[in-house]
């Protein structure tokens, strides 16, 4: 299978009305199991290199040609993201990696230098024919609390996209990053009404801390792009922190670390096949 743009994923989610799944890379057994699972799942994947992720391993490049190299040898389409890069320099190198799109996350700025520097990343990205994610103010919780109240305003929002030319825009609906437990109420009528105002797929960060029935909510109402990474994290250390409480004098790595690639395939297929089919398991 060919490494697959972003864009035609998105593309295709969005005239389905369907989700497409997008969750994020740790190291090279998560790309493997998450690879695994979109296989498992027969669902196209968008795999994800965070900008923290790229600085725990001191630069981009190593795991970005890891992630690629999975995606072209994978059994169904994949593409390979960089998400949440504050910084532009990041987001240039990923384009001249070869990934099929990036996240330039200027919501800590205020509003006109995000739209400049937005509107420069964009210039250069889709030079290469690379799309854009950007976020307009900012989603809760990036340094783990739990901060539901901020909400994006459609109108702001539909300013920010005409001015920066973006491909998709990352909204606060009300999830939060890094949330361990599944309880955020996500305001499904500003969905609504985000998704009436503009004209590119919205993206909704947080999702780990969404429950399913309310994820399939808000594709409904109007998402495309589904972020998970805590998620699937706690998948990985539960089954990794189970193995080694078993098996105490093992010393091999690659032995806890297969538990921990092997409990992501089953969760990712579940919920890559949730996202498309709309319809959540047991309910």
């Amino acid at each position: 299978m060919v490494l697959t743009p972003t864009r035609t994923l998105m593309d295709q989610a969005a005239a389905a009305g369907r989700g497409q799944g997008a969750f994020n890379v740790i190291h090279l057994e998560t790309i493997e199991g998450l690879v695994a699972g979109a296989e498992l799942a027969g669902q196209p994947l968008i795999l994800q290199i965070s900008e923290n992720c790229a600085r725990y391993h001191g630069s981009l490049k190593p795991l970005a040609l890891a992630a690629l190299s999975a995606a072209e040898q994978a059994g169904t389409p994949i593409a390979v993201h960089l998400d949440h890069a504050e910084d532009e320099q990041l987001a240039v190198q990923a384009v001249e990696l070869g990934f099929g799109s990036v996240m330039f996350d200027g919501g800590a700025l205020d509003y006109a230098d995000n739209v400049a520097a937005t509107q420069r990343v964009v210039d250069h990205a889709h030079r290469y024919g690379v799309y854009v994610e950007a976020e307009l103010g900012e989603v809760g919780g990036k340094d783990g609390a739990h901060a539901p109240g901020v909400l994006t305003d459609p109108g702001e929002a539909a300013a920010f996209v005409a001015a920066t030319g973006v491909d998709a825009l990352a909204v606060a609906v009300g999830s939060s990053h890094a949330m361990t437990e599944r309880n955020s109420a996500l305001d499904l009528e500003r969905i609504r009404r985000l998704k009436a105002a503009l004209g590119v797929p919205l993206v909704l960060h947080g999702s780990s801390g969404v429950p399913d029935a309310a994820i399939v909510a808000a594709i409904a109402a109007g998402m495309t792009k589904i972020n998970v990474s805590t998620h699937l994290n706690g998948f990985f250390t539960r089954a990794l922190r189970d193995y080694l409480d078993t098996n105490p004098s093992v010393v091999d790595p690659r032995k806890y670390l297969s538990a921990g690639r092997a409990a992501l395939v089953p969760e990712a297929a579940r919920l890559l096949q949730l996202f498309s089919a709309g319809v959540p398991a047991g309910l």
